[in-house]
């Protein structure tokens, strides 16, 4: 696929070369796994149970929206799946491998290496420039300065910012500065980006820009799991949880084709 000029997004591979590569089995089953799932807040009458016993299945290569209203869970959730928090009771499964129990310095090489994350307020370092915040992932996971920057000018290519190379993040856009954000989680060719209120902050161009992006990867067969409130975002997965109380409410399969229409729908509408 070929959009302003810039290249398509790589399909994935059952296995892959890269440092986040699917390990051996792991297309078996699920690539992400949540087992019993459940954080507590507090002790005894003041507990809160944010998460509350999910299972939950991501097949490699599935687009998964998150919704459902505010303090129900869902960021707790994404923190849970993403080894950002430790889950009070049960398991967490990434390519087949248990994480949930991992050491400190382990999850933290595991989360370099495995996944990609987008945030609502991007979280790019002010003092470096476009190129140098996607690249600082690639090298921290310990790939060579001409291997990551390779990777990193091939990226900002694909998200149409290779002419903001240079720029620092106070110099760019809301929606350009996600599209960098979204460069930098896919630098290390992760199993699975996990995006938390991804177009939140962004105007409704932007929006659809970021739509469309995921839209690609989506079709290129990367595996996402996104927290929205946007039913325009929410719509153009493969599926949607709906949570309410920490448990979920609702589990909907969508026809892929009909996400493809509906985003399709919305970039004409744009246009």
């Amino acid at each position: 696929m070929t959009r302003n000029g810039r290249r398509g997004w790589p399909r994935r591979r059952g296995m892959d070369d890269g440092a986040g590569a699917v390990r051996p089995g792991a297309a078996a089953g699920p690539v992400l796994r949540a087992v019993g799932l459940a954080r507590v807040y507090g002790e005894d009458e003041s507990a809160i149970w944010a998460v509350d016993g999910i299972d939950l299945d991501v097949p490699a290569g599935q687009m998964l929206a998150v919704m459902g209203p505010s303090g129900c869970g869902k960021s707790t959730l994404l923190q849970l799946l993403g080894g950002l928090d430790r889950p009070t009771e049960g398991e967490v499964w990434l390519g087949g491998q248990r994480i949930d129990d991992l050491g400190e310095r382990a999850l933290a090489r595991m989360r370099r290496r495995c996944l990609g994350f987008v945030f609502q307020a991007y979280h790019l370092i002010d003092e470096l420039t476009a190129a140098e915040n996607v690249e600082l992932p690639a090298l921290l996971a310990g790939a060579s300065p001409r291997t990551a920057r390779h990777r990193t000018a091939e990226l900002l290519d694909r998200v149409g910012l290779a002419d903001r190379a240079r720029h620092l993040p106070s110099q760019l856009s809301g929606g350009q500065r996600q599209r960098i954000a979204i460069a930098r989680a896919l630098v290390n060719k992760p199993l699975v980006v996990l995006a938390d209120e991804p177009t939140g902050n962004l105007d409704s161009a932007a929006t659809l820009d970021i739509l469309r992006l995921f839209g690609e990867l989506r079709a290129a067969g990367q595996t996402l799991v996104m927290v929205t409130h946007d039913e325009r975002v929410a719509a153009t997965a493969d599926r949607v949880v709906s949570l309410r109380d920490g448990v979920p409410a609702d589990d909907t399969a969508l026809d892929s084709d009909t996400g493809t229409a509906r985003l399709g729908t919305l970039l004409n509408w744009e246009n």
